[in-house]
């Protein structure tokens, strides 16, 4: 089920509300080869196969995210920690207003303070009682598992692959390896002084490996999901 296209009348009828699924993403560069939407592209076509297999509703995607790293790059657009935080928890309190007390936040961007936001603002509705509210990246995840490798990252190999499995025609050849050389622990004013904007090697990436990857989060999403619907809030 999709949030959006259900009516006013759909919603009421539901006698026990299912998880909610709320994508968010990402607009920000992505080397020259990836799209600027990547981070949202990515969990969504994941979630919407966690959705079908779990009877979860999906939720409307909130596309933007905080960007920091890439933001001194053409095309990335980015919000502010407060007003991500605050949409974020406006979204999530209305939706436990209306009985969907369970919800799993995903996003596709993974940058740490994007996911503070996140998390910051999943704490404010979750304490004000009455909600289950998971918050993740699907790039927690992947990390987590045999797919991580040293020295990949940032729209290299993996990402690259699970493009090149969801939307091959948005993948525009292949960029170069890159580093990111951002001294340790520095705050710098532009990263494209230290980093290309990819990090990893997209050369390296396959069609193949993004389907293995995808199959990877599907299977913990809905184990997620899953174990929510058992909980009480």
């Amino acid at each position: 089920m999709r949030l959006a296209e259900m009516t006013s009348a759909d919603v009421a009828r539901l006698r026990r509300k299912p998880v909610v699924l709320l994508p968010i993403g990402a607009v920000e560069q992505h080397g020259p080869h990836l799209p600027l939407g990547a981070d949202i592209l990515q969990p969504l076509a994941v979630l919407e196969r966690v959705a079908e297999a779990t009877g979860a509703v999906l939720a409307p995607a909130i596309p933007f995210g905080l960007v920091q790293t890439s933001r001194p790059f053409p095309g990335s657009v980015s919000v502010s920690f407060d007003g991500l935080r605050a949409y974020v928890r406006d979204v999530l309190a209305d939706l436990v207003r209306n009985g969907f007390s369970r919800i799993v936040v995903v996003s596709g961007h993974a940058e740490g303070v994007h996911m503070a936001a996140l998390r910051t603002a999943a704490k404010e509705v979750v304490d004000a009682g009455g909600a289950d509210i998971t918050v993740l990246s699907d790039y927690d995840l992947i990390y987590a598992s045999e797919f991580a490798e040293e020295g990949e990252g940032h729209a290299g190999k993996i990402e690259t692959s699970r493009l090149l499995a969801q939307h091959p025609g948005l993948v525009k050849g292949r960029a170069r390896r890159g580093t990111n050389r951002i001294p340790r622990h520095a705050v710098v004013r532009d990263a494209r002084r230290y980093w290309p904007g990819v990090t990893g090697d997209p050369g390296k990436a396959s069609r193949a490996l993004g389907q293995r990857i995808d199959r990877l989060v599907e299977r913990e999403l809905i184990a997620i999901v899953r174990a929510a619907l058992r909980r009480r809030p």
